[in-house]
Order: structure tokens, then sequence, then C-alpha cells
């Protein structure tokens, strides 16, 4: 595609939430080993600021303020998100579920796949991943490694095509880009990737001919659209009702 990159290199960083598919994640080499990044210009608000918990928020949310609010607050501010988004992607990766565990190996608060998990404690020299803070920082470590790979989207674009390819994969996201570039839509914009995801199924295999030297998307086939789309609506659904709560 013409004007965007495509990482061909796989280092094995890989999240994954429910049955999506994650063997494509990728990760720019150059990316690995800098854990210092400039926050991007979403706020985050002081937890002084919180208020009424108990009559705002449901349970397993208030639990999980009330537990890991200062380290979810810690890393947001440090990796540059709104601890607010953070906490609304626990919510749908693992229902706040301190043990969760995925059919594919998924663990913990942000879902973490044993490749990722490896390769983040590695740079991050963290002995422990499966410890809740230990779990939360490296998820939100990672999903600003995604956030980094789509520079040039306008901020809130970013970060839903950050959310999908923590959910589908990096891979599936640029195909998804390139394919949307050559039907002569804009590929930062999350709205055309989100029409182009359910292209890359293998019905569609005659226009993949058109698009691809191999015939078919270079992440291969992608049969799970619906669910990353939804996954990333959730998502937004959720951080808008906590901004609403947690103001």
């Amino acid at each position: 595609m013409k004007g965007l990159p495509y990482i061909i290199s796989m280092l094995g960083l890989s999240i994954v939430v429910g049955c999506t598919p994650v063997n494509q994640n990728t990760i720019r080499k150059d990316e690995v080993g800098k854990e210092t990044m400039e926050p991007h210009q979403i706020s985050s608000p002081s937890f002084s600021e919180v208020m009424n918990l108990d009559l705002l928020l449901d349970t397993s949310t208030r639990s999980i303020i009330l537990s890991y609010g200062p380290t979810i607050k810690k890393y947001a501010e440090k990796y540059g998100f709104d601890w607010r988004l953070v906490l609304a992607i626990m919510r749908q990766e693992s229902g706040f579920e301190i043990e969760a565990e995925s059919h594919k190996g998924a663990s913990g608060l942000m879902q973490i796949m044993p490749a990722t998990s490896k390769e983040v404690a590695k740079v991050l020299e963290i002995d422990d991943m499966t410890h809740p803070k230990n779990n939360i920082r490296g998820g939100i470590f990672y999903l600003k490694r995604l956030y980094n790979l789509f520079e040039g989207a306008e901020e809130i674009d970013r970060i839903r095509l950050s959310l999908a390819a923590y959910n589908a994969g990096v891979g599936r996201i640029y195909d998804a880009q390139e394919l949307a570039a050559y039907l002569s839509e804009n590929p930062t914009k999350w709205q055309a990737v989100r029409d182009a995801l359910p292209l890359l199924s293998k019905r569609y295999y005659t226009l993949h001919r058109n698009v691809w030297p191999q015939e078919k998307p270079r992440a291969g086939f992608f049969g799970n659209s619906r669910e990353t789309i939804q996954y990333v609506e959730r998502i937004m659904g959720f951080y808008d009702e906590y901004r609403l709560a947690l103001n």
C-alpha cells in the first residue's frame, strides 16, 4: 500500500480476548526497549476528584479502583493514557477478574498472551507478569507500543486503531488500512478501517487479488471482524461511562 508502513518482522508480542486470533500481532524492532514515551493529549483526572463511588459505579469497578487505582493511574500517566480508558479496557478484557485466563492462555486483568508477556517482561525487567500490578503495567506498556504504530491518525481514531490492534493484531489492522487505501478511503480513520475489516474474510478473495501479490491479506484471511469492531465500540462505551462517573 502506498504511503503506509507494513510490519513484516514478528517479535512474538500478541494479546487476545476471547477467541480472537492473535498470531499476527507485530511490533517494530526499533520500538523494543524504548520505554520512555511522550504522553498524548488525553488528560487523566486526579483520584482526589473521584466522588461517590458507591453511587456511581458497579461493585466490580469500585473494587478494582480501590485495590489498584493508584497503579492504573501511575502507569496510565507514564505512558500517556487516560486512566479511565485503561479501566474500560480491563473491564472488556477480563471483567476485572484478577486471575482470568482465556483458552488461548491470555491472562490477568489486561489479558496478556504468554509470548507477549515474556517479551514485555524482558523489556520492563519484570519477573512475575501474573501479579496484577505487573499485568496492568505490561498491558498499558503494550498498548502504548500499538499506539505508536498509528502516528498520523487523529487522536480519537488513533485510540480506536490501537484498541483494534490490541484485539486482532497489528497485522490485521494494517491489512485493513491497506485495503481502505485501495478503496480510496482514508486509512488513518477508524471508520474506514472498520468498514474494511469485514473485507479481509476469504469470501472477498477476488478483491484481494487486486490488492496483494499473494492474492490474500498479508496477515491471512480474517473472519472475526465483527468481534473486533464490537470490542472497540464496547470499550469506548465503557470509557464514556467512566468519564461521566469519574470526573
